[in-house]
């Protein structure tokens, strides 16, 4: 854990860009350079993620995944999902493999990315988060051991004014000991798009949600499990890094701390102990799928 500030390695990704327009040249060749070099054309991993209105977000995530240090060759594959803003005209920019999915929602555009996947394994990964450069390595190692199919990693938050490191680290410290408590009986509560992996044959089988709600992750994770094992990653080198948004969507850090506190008191609790089956929950995570099928289009493939 870094208790009062932010791991150096993220200043490598910072990146302080207001616009697409605004990047230099000089900084999509450095990343491609670095993409040539990591991408295999028979990778063992592809690396799946979508993007909606995320035109600078998703240069540094790219750019972080392009500096993987791992023994499994590996793709990127990213999906527009049909942003406004200027995503397209970024990932066009970049030496990988990206596609644009109309159907509006993670579930849509994780499932298109699948489809096209060439790998062994699936690594989701969010276009807001910066991954260290042993994310790959962990995640798949722990993900090709004998009768796992499916992990998830852990996630920490990157400190801004009023989210100071040291408050962060004792939401994270609880944050990670829940996950401990669900993983027990429902880990699929643990597993999230930000980082998470399967196998590819099991995740095509069973389909991602088609339907615009968040959870599909979640949900897929328990589609998986009847085909193995679900496993958590704990290696901290495998902690991805993120911004505080969705902290700071609730107000200041005392209002985000005291509304997880009483989320996971009120409706998680009572649900590690209730007998009832997911799908028979009110909640988005288990929602009813459709047909894992999709019409899309492609605006790029390198």
């Amino acid at each position: 854990m870094h208790l009062f500030s932010n791991p150096a390695w993220l200043t490598s990704f910072r990146f302080d860009y207001a616009r697409y327009e605004d990047v230099p040249e000089s900084i999509f060749e450095a990343i491609n350079r670095d993409l040539d070099r990591v991408q295999s054309k028979t990778p063992t991993v592809s690396i799946l993620i979508a993007a909606y209105n995320e035109e600078i977000n998703i240069l540094r995530c790219v750019a972080s995944l392009a500096k993987q240090r791992t023994q499994f060759p590996f793709e990127i594959i990213i999906v527009d999902n049909n942003s406004t803003d200027n995503t397209q005209k970024l990932l066009r920019q970049l030496r990988l493999k990206s596609y644009f999915q109309p159907i509006q929602g993670s579930g849509p555009a994780r499932q298109l990315a699948q489809e096209k996947a060439s790998g062994t394994y699936a690594l989701m990964a969010d276009a807001d988060c910066l991954y260290p450069e042993s994310w790959v390595e962990k995640m798949t190692a722990a993900l090709s051991q004998k009768g796992v199919v499916c992990v998830y990693g852990r996630y920490s938050f990157i400190s801004e004014p009023g989210f100071p490191r040291w408050k962060l680290t004792l939401l994270e410290s609880m944050k990670d000991a829940v996950a401990e408590f669900r993983h027990l009986k429902r880990p699929y509560l643990n597993a999230y798009g930000m980082s998470m992996g399967y196998v590819l044959e099991y995740g095509l089988k069973v389909g991602i949600i088609m339907t615009r709600f968040r959870g599909e992750d979640g949900r897929l994770c328990l589609d998986l499990m009847p085909y193995g094992t679900v496993k958590q990653v704990r290696s901290h080198k495998a902690r991805i890094w993120t911004a505080p948004r969705s902290l700071q969507r609730t107000g200041t850090f005392g209002q985000a701390l005291v509304e997880r506190v009483w989320k996971e008191l009120s409706w998680q609790f009572s649900l590690y102990f209730s007998k009832r089956q997911p799908t028979d929950l009110d909640d988005p995570k288990f929602a009813k799928k459709t047909t894992p099928t999709s019409t899309s289009d492609t605006y790029e493939s390198v």
